[in-house]
């Protein structure tokens, strides 16, 4: 294992613009996920746990924060061009 952390989430933010205003769906998440670690993410119902992950695998754009994923910033790379490295089991 190395010493580099293999998933890295600074301030992820996701906003989307309704019909009543901006929804604040993701406000500020963070975290540092270490290889070979396991990470949980739980809240209630409409918290943004889905829309958290959607924006860390790239299926919908963040509003703001950074997703560094193996040392490399993700963030303004779209799903299309994201070329990650094959996991080996």
């Amino acid at each position: 294992m190395s010493n580099n952390p293999l998933l890295v989430i600074e301030n992820l933010t996701k906003y989307f613009n309704t019909a009543a205003g901006q929804l604040h769906a993701v406000d500020g998440v963070s975290f540092v996920l270490e290889e070979g670690k396991t990470l949980g993410i739980v809240g209630e119902s409409g918290c943004g746990k889905s829309t958290t992950g959607r924006c860390i695998l790239k299926l919908i754009e963040p509003t703001s924060g950074k997703i560094i994923f193996q040392g490399q910033d993700i963030t303004t790379v779209s799903y299309t061009h994201l070329t990650l490295p094959t996991i080996r089991l």
